[in-house]
């Protein structure tokens, strides 16, 4: 081999390793972001990404075409079995053109089909939607059978006719979410258009949508072996290409060896670092973003309270009890985050209440109704998005001080994130019946 093509296979054997150590660290880094990621509950859920763990529920379910369970997702396919015999040409050791007879076989799908509906996720909090359009779905296996024409099975879910050469042995798969199912959901939550409620859905900015049956360590462990591997590939690849580099040398490549396993595990090492840093710095900007949704429902809240005082004091303006009610409500009306200037945010849900029961011609005024349902359903949301930002800090926090990461932490500078401490906001369970609002949805098997 000559120096030039030595050179060119250490080169492209090195970009191939490189290549390799890229996708690894892309899949850890999905791994870290699931390790770091807190899983929260139904009731905590608020616009962000987030990770749930829950049971598949659905008042009107499907019916799986195979196995006719219900399900609120399934795939089906049915291949059957070919086989023939061809003449093949080719070319003998002495250089001689000969011809021979060789079997060819094959499964070929002769139907298919699947699928899929909004459903709910339960906990022991509550429910959530899931509009699972678009997300990765990693399903339980519900049928996988191979038979012949004498089963019940192969004329009654498959066609009529065969294909040609066929062997008359078909495979029958179906996968499925049952009803009832323990799921693990990590994807971007928006709110909901019917309710003042939340739903899980695809949005192409979100780092992943996934729905999956294995659980949260089988997802996770399967990207660390996914991960390990590639990297562990990638090192292969880079000593192959310097070994036979030099393969017909006069000696063994030792010291190439060991240099190239030395440049790969600094090239690792980096990649460890800037991976373990943009996480970290990505997590913090997630905490940031809990904390500004904080920030919008306060603001909101704050821009109400000027409304219902003024709609309150239109009915008794003179009365002393009701002035230091509604003193408590133009105090809440500059309440702010804590660490800010001003008084801790309380929940007025209570406070309004108790004056609508002291005056119940409110009860009367619809503008004033409509004030009070605003107001409830924004100290809900204020529930809502102190749960989520309490949550995703936490997790933020305890990675800065986990060996190795709190190093990269303390060379990056990075610092813990505040808790949201204030009490009193508590967000109203909302359960509703999603039955056939939607049409079932075909679904793509091979983007699922």
């Amino acid at each position: 081999m000559t120096p030039a093509q030595s050179w060119s296979l250490v080169g492209g054997g090195i970009l191939l390793a490189l290549t390799f150590l890229v996708f690894a660290f892309r899949i850890r880094s999905r791994e870290r972001l699931l390790e770091l990621l807190p899983t929260v509950k139904t009731q905590g859920v608020f616009i962000g990404f987030v990770e749930l763990k829950g049971t598949a529920e659905l008042p009107q379910p499907l019916r799986s075409f195979l196995a006719e369970q219900p399900c609120v997702y399934y795939t089906w396919e049915v291949s059957e079995h070919w086989s023939r015999e061809v003449q093949e040409t080719y070319t003998d050791s002495e250089g001689h053109t000969r011809t021979r007879t060789k079997t060819e076989s094959g499964w070929t799908p002769v139907g298919g089909g699947g699928e899929m509906l909004d459903f709910f996720l339960r906990d022991d909090t509550g429910v959530i939607l899931i509009n699972p359009e678009k997300a990765k779905i990693e399903p339980v296996s519900l049928v996988q059978e191979v038979c012949g024409p004498g089963d019940p099975l192969y004329y009654g879910k498959g066609p009529a006719g065969s294909i040609s050469n066929s062997d008359h042995r078909r495979q029958f798969v179906e996968e499925a979410i049952l009803v009832g199912a323990e799921l693990y959901v990590v994807g971007q939550s928006r709110e909901r258009e019917d309710v003042v409620a939340l739903e899980i859905a695809y949005d192409p900015k979100a780092p992943m949508f996934l729905i999956s049956t294995r659980g949260e360590k089988a997802v996770e462990s399967g990207m660390g072996w996914a991960s390990w591997g590639l990297a562990l590939l990638g090192l292969l690849v880079a000593e192959a290409a310097t070994f036979f580099a030099r393969a017909g040398g006069p000696d063994l490549p030792v010291r190439e060896l060991v240099l190239s396993g030395a440049g790969f595990a600094l090239a690792w090492g980096i990649g460890w670092i800037w991976m373990v840093y943009n996480s970290l710095v990505g997590f913090r900007q997630r905490v940031r973003q809990a904390a500004s949704l904080v920030d919008v429902e306060l603001q909101r809240r704050h821009d109400l309270i000027p409304t219902l005082v003024a709609a309150v004091q239109g009915y008794r303006d003179y009365e002393a009890k009701l002035q230091e009610e509604l003193a408590v409500l133009r105090t809440q009306g500059g309440a702010t985050r804590p660490g800010e200037p001003g008084p801790d945010p309380v929940a007025l849900v209570p406070c309004v209440r108790t004056i609508t029961e002291r005056y119940p011609e409110l009860k009367a005024s619809a503008s004033f109704l409509k004030l009070q349902k605003s107001l409830a359903d924004t100290e809900q949301r204020i529930a809502l998005a102190r749960g989520y930002l309490n949550g995703i800090a936490q997790g933020y926090n305890t990675s800065l001080e986990v060996v190795p990461d709190r190093f990269v932490a303390a060379l990056a500078g990075l610092r813990p994130q505040a808790y949201f401490t204030a009490g009193g906001f508590e967000r109203v369970p909302v359960d509703v019946d999603l039955g056939r609002s939607r049409p079932p949805r075909a679904v793509d098997r091979k983007g699922s």
